[in-house]
């Protein structure tokens, strides 16, 4: 049986708040190019904290709504992940995962082989592989990511609107600093430096 709430771990552009925030109650965030419409629990996460997981992030394939690469996570990759962690149901849950993928919200997932398995590949999608990062405060911490790891796929390079929204949502999350979240972002790509991130941070 599926819990009644999960952690949602978002790695990317969902660490800013305003934006995960259209994923729930609908919208369009600023800065992208497409509406969502929202779950049907429009109710905002209970909770949200920050965590480190194992891992990281890189940067593939296109989005329409960003214009250049989208974030993915590994956790094989070495080092940790900077992520927002934000408690809410697991019908909302499922439509995150629905909106991530350009579907209609309104399916529940069954998300009993991600706990017992660790992680459950759904479909070949960009973000349709589900990934459990263990237990926080009773509760199961999620996400969902592409089937293939950083090494199995050519790295795109992300839009300057994308690794700003990135980078606020990193500063707001942990508390860092415009240099340290550009660090952590460069080390991510090889299509930009720190110190041109950072100067979208000042933006």
């Amino acid at each position: 049986m599926s819990p009644r709430l999960v952690w949602y771990v978002g790695y990317g552009s969902n660490m800013h708040a305003d934006r995960f925030a259209c994923y729930l109650r609908g919208g369009r965030p600023a800065g992208a190019t497409r509406d969502y419409p929202g779950c049907r629990d429009a109710s905002p996460a209970a909770r949200s904290r920050g965590l480190e997981v194992p891992g990281g992030i890189y940067f593939a394939t296109w989005s329409p709504v960003w214009l250049g690469g989208r974030a993915f996570y590994d956790p094989d990759l070495p080092g940790t992940a900077a992520v927002r962690a934000y408690l809410i149901t697991t019908g909302q849950f499922s439509d995150v995962a629905a909106q991530e993928m350009y579907r209609d919200p309104g399916v529940d997932l069954d998300l009993g082989g991600v706990l017992s398995a660790r992680r459950h590949v759904l479909g070949e999608g960009r973000y349709e592989t589900l990934v459990h990062l263990g237990e926080h405060d009773g509760h199961p911490a999620l996400t969902f990511t592409a089937p293939w790891g950083a090494h199995e796929v050519a790295h795109t390079a992300p839009s300057a609107a994308y690794l700003a929204v990135l980078a606020d949502g990193l500063r707001e999350t942990h508390g860092w600093s415009a240099d340290r979240a550009a660090a952590y972002l460069a080390a991510a790509t090889p299509f930009w430096d720190a110190r041109a991130i950072a100067r979208l941070c000042d933006g």
